[in-house]
Parts: C-alpha cells; structure tokens; sequence
C-alpha cells in the first residue's frame, strides 16, 4: 500500500506533541515543531516545518477560482491545478509547482495579506491569521490527516483535474464548498 505523503507531516505533529524538552520549548525529535505553535504563534514565527504542518491537506486552495468582471467575489470551481491528485489530495510535484504552474501562489506570511480573499474561511493559514482557533478536523487537533477528508472538508474525489476540461467553460464549474 502506497503511503500517503501527509503522513511523514502528520508524524512530526505527533513526535512534536510527545516531543523532547529542550530549553523549556518542546520541540520533535527532528528539530521542527514546537508544542501547540499554532495557538502560541503567529504566522511570521513560525519554522518552515511548521508551516508546511499548518497545512490541513483540503486541496481547497488548489482549485481554480474566478471573480466575475466587476465583483470581487471569488467562486470556487470543483476544477483542480493540473497538478493535484484528486485521489490523494495532494500537489504531484509539490516542490517545484512554482516552475511547473507559474500562477501558483507559493503562500508566504508576506503575501497572505494579498490572497486572502482566495483562501477557503476553513483554511487554517486564514484562521490563524484572521485570530481564530484551527477546527476540530485539523489534525494538528486531532492527531489525523484523515480527519479533513472524513469531516467531508476536503476535495478528496469531488474535483476534476483542469486538464480534462475546456478552461474557457470554467463558469459551468462554478459550486459551494460551504
């Protein structure tokens, strides 16, 4: 069984939370996450491990999305980057999907203020940067990456990918994730 590539993240959460203690921080075995930092940090503070664990593997933000001329509204499409598994809710070349995918956005603390408006309200860089607490289905809450996906928050199986589409036709795509 091919293991999904969520869990080597998820596994640092745990190790974080039964960490080592090591200058009164706990911090994982592998050096990265410090016990509950997305309660006791703000985003500009947190370590590149952490970070990339705030992520709660929605796929949401990999969607394509539109406004309509004239309003500032986004709609989400149930149409995926050609690079998302909608399978396993993944990025196929998460490390070099800036190259692959020019309009990417490569979420940075510097640019969070300038998307948004484009980041689903469930988006846990969105909570934490608006003050609000993660959800229960986070699994940096509860201890599972599968709990996004069994919350039904998740893309998982309910996208296309874009390249099987007409792009010109995204409007007929449009829906509520809500």
């Amino acid at each position: 069984m091919k293991q999904n590539p969520f869990s080597k993240i998820c596994n640092r959460v745990v190790a974080a939370l039964t960490s080592l203690w090591q200058g009164g921080q706990p911090v994982s075995a592998e050096g990265g996450l410090r016990e509950k930092f997305w309660e006791r940090h703000r985003l500009g503070e947190l370590t590149a491990d952490e970070w990339e664990a705030l992520c709660d593997g929605c796929g949401l933000c990999c969607l394509l999305k539109y406004e309509t001329e004239g309003d500032t509204k986004v709609t989400y499409t149930n149409v995926a980057c050609k690079l998302f598994d909608c399978s396993s809710c993944r990025c196929r070349n998460y490390e070099f999907r800036k190259e692959i995918v020019p309009d990417c956005v490569r979420l940075t603390p510097e640019n969070i203020d300038e998307v948004i408006d484009w980041m689903p309200s469930s988006c846990a860089y969105r909570l934490m940067h608006e003050g609000k607490p993660l959800f229960d289905w986070h699994h940096l809450i509860s201890g599972s990456s599968e709990s996004v996906h069994a919350a039904g928050i998740s893309v998982q199986d309910r996208c296309i990918p874009e390249f099987e589409i007409n792009t010109d036709d995204l409007e007929k795509y449009a829906v509520d994730w809500r």
